[in-house]
């Protein structure tokens, strides 16, 4: 066993590594619980509070707080570093899962899922800091393998292990279960934040606008709304939240990201095209199984858990390799996630074999498995210290627009073009068209990040990245 083979088994468990690693992926995996177990739990919970006209909002309240902490978490990281965001964060989800799980009323759940949402997007940000301060730029993408591990066992047994939570002792112990190992998570991070090195903020660096965040964070939700609720009045407040939306992004993104401009710009815009294409995928794929093919929930929902484990182990498969060109592996990502839609097109036609449906989400989990680590690396690479917390929540909230948009946007042709209970040709619609968004990625990958090298941040040296060949790909 050669010394770098030997190095690369000991990243995420040696000592000065192995309680860092221990703390992120018990706060990853108990973020997927959570996020998993909820959307079993929703129907039995929203009914139980009497709340079915707003069975979308709590899912609304978490996205629209989760965008506006993103922001104000990069700009906190980046003027005070990580250390704020990693004590209080946990701290909000905390107060989420209780207010959610002693629930009196509906109103006191969407509170709890707001607050969840807040303590999610200040932890997302916060934990990729520490990932860019722990781990040097060859050992990221096996900690990003490993966080996508995380997500696996929760993606697996989440739904049902939430369901018979449910259905023995109450909806209520989804979100209090959780209570006793996050703060085991939260006592495993305090010593690795005591560790980390005072921060030195850099007056010249960008700064969020919070305004511009709480305006996109609205923005969203009355887009979602007025999807959820087709009208021509919805249709006018809806183009408004969109002008709103486009114009608020242009202060909260890298400069060039809405045009493609090569570099950091098109390393933030592929994120939010790879994330909203899969988006798409994954929220109508167990509708078109259940209502075109006939299938049981339980088995139109196990496709997702196939795409999972695809994308765990495409992410395991970049980790190994951290040489690969970052830049070849995003163009792999976009063009497994066309083919896997491309599939999907198939499977909206009734006569098409079911069986497609699971060769579609293996192609897709593969190409966000090797897209999203990449991406990362990528971003920590062409941004300056003093930026990172900037761009960091740049990208995520381009991941949660892009999702909600395709989401939104999936809603309105079901309306248009047929109903949740014939919805073949609206997701044909939708799965060709977000086919064609992930060719465009592709090609825009190709065209942004067209060079073997990429510069580090303040282009005093370049990170060597060789073009693999032909067998450098599952």
């Amino acid at each position: 066993m050669t010394h770098t083979r030997r190095r690369r088994r000991s990243v995420l468990w040696s000592p000065e590594h192995r309680l860092t690693t221990a703390g992120l992926l018990l706060v990853v995996t108990l973020l997927a619980f959570e996020n998993m177990g909820v959307a079993t739990a929703m129907p039995t919970m929203v009914a139980d509070l009497d709340g079915g006209d707003l069975y979308s909002w709590p899912f609304t309240a978490f996205l629209v707080a989760s965008v506006a902490a993103t922001v104000l978490s990069g700009r906190v990281c980046d003027r005070r570093g990580p250390t704020l965001s990693l004590l209080v964060g946990p701290w909000f989800f905390l107060a989420g899962l209780l207010a959610a799980g002693a629930a009196p009323t509906m109103a006191v759940l969407l509170a709890g899922r707001a607050l969840q949402g807040f303590g999610t997007g200040t932890l997302m940000v916060a934990t990729s800091l520490l990932i860019a301060l722990v781990y040097d730029d060859r050992e990221r993408p096996v900690i990003y393998a490993a966080n996508a591990a995380a997500w696996v066992l929760p993606a697996v047994v989440g739904p049902s292990v939430a369901g018979l939570i449910t259905e023995t002792v109450g909806w209520r112990w989804v979100f209090l279960g959780l209570v006793p190992l996050l703060l085991l998570g939260m006592g495993l991070l305090v010593p690795v934040v005591r560790g980390l090195p005072a921060h030195t903020p850099d007056p010249a660096g960008r700064r969020a606008s919070v305004p511009s965040a709480v305006a996109v964070a609205v923005a969203t939700a009355v887009l979602m709304w007025a999807a959820q609720h087709p009208s021509m009045t919805a249709l006018a407040y809806g183009a408004v939240a969109f002008v709103v939306v486009a114009v608020s992004l242009r202060r909260l993104l890298p400069t060039g990201t809405l045009t493609g401009r090569s570099g950091l710009p098109t390393v933030v815009l592929s994120r939010a095209l790879l994330a909203g294409a899969f988006a798409g995928f994954e929220s109508y794929l167990p509708l078109t199984l259940s209502q075109v093919h006939g299938y049981s929930p339980a088995l139109a929902g196990l496709p997702l858990t196939v795409a999972a484990l695809s994308w765990s182990a495409a992410s395991a498969v970049q980790g190994r390799n951290p040489d690969w060109s970052r830049a070849a592996l995003l163009k792999a990502a976009f063009v497994f996630v066309a083919v896997g839609l491309a599939l999907f097109v198939v499977v909206a036609w009734s006569g098409a074999p079911g069986w497609v449906a699971f060769a579609a989400s293996a192609c897709g989990g593969a190409g966000m498995g090797l897209g999203m680590p990449s991406l990362s690396v990528l971003l920590l690479r062409l941004s300056p210290v003093a930026e990172r917390g900037f761009n960091t929540s740049a990208m995520q909230l381009g991941d949660w627009i892009t999702s909600a948009l395709a989401i939104g946007a999936g809603g309105v042709l079901l309306g248009v073009l047929g109903s949740a209970r014939e919805p073949s040709v609206a997701v044909a619609v939708l799965a060709g068209t977000l086919a064609a968004v992930a060719v465009l990625g592709s090609v825009l990958a190709g065209r942004g990040l067209r060079t073997n090298t990429v510069p580090s941040a303040d282009g005093s040296e370049e990170v060597p990245q060789p073009q693999p060949s032909s067998r450098d790909y599952p």
